[in-house]
């Protein structure tokens, strides 16, 4: 039995304890700053409204404080969202904190200052100097893991006896875990497929959508590779089966089909989507200053355009 922390009580974070769970580990949720999931969370049913279902009473909530991270864990998980690492990130350099980490969080942050585009973990290492974290990522939808759907997931880190041993921690009969060593390959993959993943929405037929998954498949494959990824990555869990995952139904492919008839990404988040989170226009904001300057826009000609689309509020 290990004891587990997961920081971060939305939708993935709260699905991703119910196999850690069952792995008879001994599960804390905490949730820094979002008032419902904390109301969530902290209420006796533990009904969470985004999943929809009511989670485990062996879950224990705690409410959030720096001095949780200060108690003997043996492994820490990071749910937040994008926007949250760079708080987490702090808390963990000021306390030195050592413990396994594991990052459920999908995304790229851009470093204006050195003018570079950094992984999440990579952020976390030279910005808050936070070491011995590995990665998961692949098609996983938060709703399907709570109900206990067969799910595959992918945990890289360098060290693969680490990877090795989160998957033993929290891998059942329905989540399945694979293992890699291209940590930043995976993470970029998890990243930018959301980006994509708009793309292949905007084909208005079953040709059309798979033509341009093909396209996106060969570009992300070259941005694995500019990034010093393995490119090999394109074809695991984390690259083609999370494409396909968010392709086929999400609020990224969705907002893709409005694109693709003709709809302004701010006119069609207006009308359609007002109250939705579109992940791949968050990332399209943080890359583009990077991308559109930095990389050969003949390699990438759809994440380029989906970029102009989103920034300079244009038809696609």
């Amino acid at each position: 039995m290990r004891k587990i922390l997961i920081i971060g009580g939305g939708a993935m974070g709260s699905a991703f304890s119910i196999p850690c769970l069952e792995n008879n580990n001994k599960v804390t949720i905490t949730e820094p700053y979002n008032k419902i999931f904390i109301n969530n969370l902290s209420s006796k049913k533990k009904f969470h409204s985004s999943l929809k279902l009511t989670l485990p009473k062996k879950l224990k909530y705690r409410k959030y404080s720096k001095d949780i991270l200060k108690e003997k864990f043996d492994l820490i998980v990071i749910a937040l969202s994008l926007a949250g690492i760079d708080f987490i990130g702090k808390e963990l350099k000021d306390l030195k904190i050592k413990t396994p980490l594991l990052i459920l969080t999908k995304g790229l942050k851009y470093d204006k200052k050195k003018n570079k585009l950094l992984t999440i973990s990579e952020l976390l290492k030279n910005n808050y100097n936070v070491a011995n974290t590995s990665v998961l990522k692949g098609p996983c939808l938060a709703k399907e893991l709570a109900k206990k759907n067969k799910t595959s997931v992918v945990v890289a880190n360098k060290n693969i006896k680490m990877a090795k041993w989160i998957g033993k921690q929290i891998s059942t009969k329905y989540y399945l875990t694979e293992f890699s060593r291209d940590v930043i390959g995976i993470e970029i993959c998890s990243a930018i497929k959301n980006i994509y993943a708009m793309v292949i929405g905007s084909g208005q037929n079953l040709n059309a959508a798979s033509d341009l998954f093909q396209k996106s498949v060969n570009e992300m494959k070259f941005l694995i590779k500019y990034f010093k990824g393995d490119e090999s990555t394109i074809l695991g869990l984390a690259g083609i089966g999370d494409l396909y995952v968010s392709a086929v139904g999400g609020r990224n492919s969705k907002m893709g089909d409005f694109l693709g008839k003709g709809f302004t990404f701010a006119s069609a988040k207006k009308k359609f989507m007002l109250k939705d989170t579109v992940e791949g226009e968050q990332l399209a904001r943080e890359i583009a200053p990077f991308i559109l300057k930095k990389i050969n826009k003949d390699r990438i000609p759809l994440m380029i355009n989906l970029l102009k689309t989103i920034l300079y509020n244009k038809k696609i």
